[in-house]
């Protein structure tokens, strides 16, 4: 009887664990909710922006239940066994080094909870690699203290976006957060993400999609976003670069498709590229030059002789 006490006790404390953990997670979610998750010492994550980041913050908070519940149960024993075998309470020490059973248990419980954890996790692990069927593409450049980007699949134009100074912003605009120009994207669509750097280490980081990946300079990475619903979302430079690293925000503008295709148009004219063409063919045409210069000179000296 006095085991079957303890053990409803046990599971009263397991109950109320895991409802106090929901209720700070729903708190967390719901502080979330206001201005796309920007909040002064607001908690928890920004609003989620794709399935996958919606399953990643499932996650979190799934563990957060799990780890909160070990945690307290290893200090409630630790307090009992303080107590009841206390010098005092106990003053002969059991002599007992082995219990096949309880040895089993302690194993096996372990097993069982890091096993129900790795399963979801290496499935989100994976999804986070994994590109299907990109509908389109779009480059990031990491440069010290600004992102560049190119759309080489809407006219191949480019532009450079920088922070806003505090000075320079405007009522409702987020200090650190908001760029001259936003990254424009269509909602409810597949995106191929390329990123690298032009100088030294940076980390494209979005939060409400629950990626980071490193920019490395010499080498060109990849990921994909996906975003479900219209709005501005924003990210930082997420890899110590430099004495302005905190100065780097990204900023996304999700859009409808419609609207998307009216902005491309604008933005074709407007980041149009002014650098002339590729290097291989500035090479190929200053060669072509030069055998005409040649050309053209040892004609004259034969036009002279």
């Amino acid at each position: 009887m006095a085991f079957l006490k303890r053990g409803a006790i046990v599971a009263g404390i397991f109950a109320l664990i895991a409802n106090v953990s929901a209720m700070v997670s729903g708190a967390m979610a719901q502080d979330s909710d206001s201005l796309n998750g920007l909040k002064n010492w607001g908690l928890g994550f920004q609003n989620p922006t794709s399935p996958n980041a919606n399953e990643v913050h499932l996650f979190h908070n799934e563990l957060l239940i799990i780890i909160t519940a070990i945690t307290v149960f290893v200090l409630a024993l630790l307090l009992y066994v303080m107590f009841r075998f206390s010098e005092k309470r106990n003053p002969t020490p059991s002599k007992t080094t082995h219990n096949t059973l309880i040895e089993v248990i302690w194993t096996a419980v372990p097993v069982i909870i890091l096993v129900v954890i790795a399963i979801p996790s290496f499935r989100l692990l994976y999804n986070q690699d994994k590109i299907d069927d990109a509908e389109m593409t779009i480059k990031a450049i990491g440069k010290q203290w600004y992102w560049s980007y190119e759309y080489p699949d809407h006219g191949n134009f480019t532009f450079d976006a920088y922070m806003v100074e505090e000075d320079d912003l405007e009522e409702g605009q987020p200090y650190l957060l908001q760029t001259d120009n936003a990254v424009v994207l269509p909602v409810d669509t597949k995106i191929r993400v390329l990123v690298t750097a032009g100088d030294v280490l940076h980390a494209f980081a979005m939060p409400t999609q629950q990626r980071k990946i490193d920019a490395v300079p010499g080498r060109i990475n990849e990921t994909a976003v996906y975003f479900d619903r219209t709005g501005t979302f924003y990210g930082q430079c997420s890899e110590i670069c430099g004495t302005r690293h905190a100065y780097m925000p990204i900023m996304f503008t999700i859009v409808s498709k419609e609207e998307y295709a009216a902005w491309v148009e604008t933005a074709k004219e407007e980041f149009a590229r002014v650098d002339g063409p590729a290097p291989s063919v500035r090479i190929a045409q200053g060669a072509s030059g030069d055998a005409a210069a040649d050309t053209d000179l040892n004609t004259n000296e034969l036009g002279a002789q």
